[in-house]
Parts: structure tokens; C-alpha cells; sequence
């Protein structure tokens, strides 16, 4: 991992992508200043360190990817983040999602299916003052001995939108999820008006890293 040095460079490379995402329509100010707080540097090997602050997804290892800014700013809009809001993030990965929550004022419990990607986050994540609850585990299936939850997000793509996701999402609450096939995925975002009704909203295509589990691909067909 990079040494953690936030340099001028680097806050005006951040600036600079900010700007690129306010251009590409992301408008949520809580969003795009946590964005312009949390040095996404800080979660690149030193090999990719100065592609940090591209518009672009790179790898992490374990065959997993830090997601594209751009993807990161719209999903977490889509959420629509309230200070102190209970928020689920089914797949830590590098971290980085988690720490934008965090800075945003969420309570996170964030659940990691790649038990070296666990242990990563979970030592690292702290070093920056970033306090979330880790867990560890098929993410697909939540976490229902902590729910309700007032925001879930996931980010890598299903192949259908999980039933244990929505059990566990508060009246009122909202979940975000990428579905479609392994390649592409249209972004959705569910709100829970009662226990019955579900409201859909559809969005954009993206491409994440599949969503391994029960609910995920592991038992889904192609």
C-alpha cells in the first residue's frame, strides 16, 4: 500500500476530478465534498498510484476492482445519504465506498465475500480514522441480525435484485443495486414504501465484478 502522503499534487488532481464529475452531471454537494476529502490515492498499489485520480475502475487484486469515481458519485447520490442513516454495503473491496459513507455521516456495516480483502480493509480503513463495522461473508444474503437498514448498496453486479436485500431495508428506505447479466448492468435504485410495495427506478449501464454468493452468481444461471 502507498505511503500515506495527500500532497498539493494531489488535492488539485482531486479538485480536477471533482470538476470532471460535476460536468458529467453529478450535482449532490455532500457526495463530491467527501470525494474531495477521502484521497482515492490512498487505496492504489504505488505501481497504479498515479492513475488515482482518472475517471477510471483499476484493480485491486483478488480479481476485484475500485470502481469508476464517476460509478462511486452516482451510486451514493442515488442513496441520497442522511447524517446518522443505518447504510449495508455488500462488497468493502478496496474500502473506498465504505470511507465516502463514513464521511458522510452513515453509521456503515459493510460485508466482504474475499476473506483477504476483509482482513485489508479492516486494518487499513482505520489508519485513515475511518470507524465502520466489518463483516465478512455472503454478501448477497445481508447481514438480518443487523437489520433494518436505511440504505443498502451494493457494488458488484446480481443477476436479479435480492429478496434478503429488501427484507432487510427499513420502510423508506432505499437500495441500490447494479442488475443484469456478468458484462453490463443497469443501475437501479428500490424504494421500500411498505412492506408490499416496492417502487423502481432504472438507470444508466454499468459493468462491476459479479456479485458471488446465494443470491448472486454462485447459484444463478447465465
Amino acid at each position: 500500500m502507498l505511503k500515506l502522503e495527500d500532497s498539493y499534487i494531489h488535492k488539485g488532481q482531486r479538485k480536477s476530478l471533482i470538476d470532471l464529475l460535476k460536468k458529467k452531471g453529478i450535482t449532490n454537494h455532500s457526495v463530491l465534498e467527501a470525494m474531495n476529502t477521502l484521497p482515492r490515492h490512498f487505496f492504489f498499489d504505488s505501481a497504479l498510484a498515479s492513475h488515482a485520480y482518472e475517471d477510471k475502475a483499476f484493480p485491486i487484486g483478488e480479481g476485484q476492482t475500485i470502481s469508476q469515481p464517476y460509478t462511486v458519485a452516482f451510486q451514493t447520490s442515488l442513496l441520497d445519504i442522511s447524517s446518522g442513516d443505518k447504510v449495508l454495503e455488500i462488497g468493502t473491496g478496496s474500502g473506498y465506498q465504505a470511507g465516502i459513507l463514513y464521511l458522510m455521516g452513515a453509521q456503515v456495516h459493510s460485508i466482504e465475500y474475499n476473506h483477504k480483502l476483509f482482513d485489508s480493509a479492516k486494518k487499513f480503513l482505520p489508519k485513515l480514522g475511518i470507524r465502520i463495522r466489518h463483516h465478512c461473508g455472503d454478501g448477497s444474503l445481508g447481514l438480518p441480525d443487523k437489520s433494518p437498514f436505511d440504505k443498502i448498496i451494493v457494488t458488484a453486479g446480481a443477476p436479479v435484485v435480492p429478496k434478503a436485500l429488501l427484507q432487510q431495508l427499513a420502510i423508506g428506505g432505499k437500495l441500490v443495486i447494479p442488475v443484469g447479466d456478468r458484462d453490463t448492468q443497469k443501475m437501479l435504485c428500490l424504494t421500500k414504501k411498505s412492506v408490499k410495495q416496492i417502487q423502481q427506478e432504472s438507470f444508466d449501464n454499468f459493468s462491476f465484478v459479479p456479485l458471488l454468493g446465494e443470491e448472486g452468481w454462485n447459484k444463478a444461471t447465465k
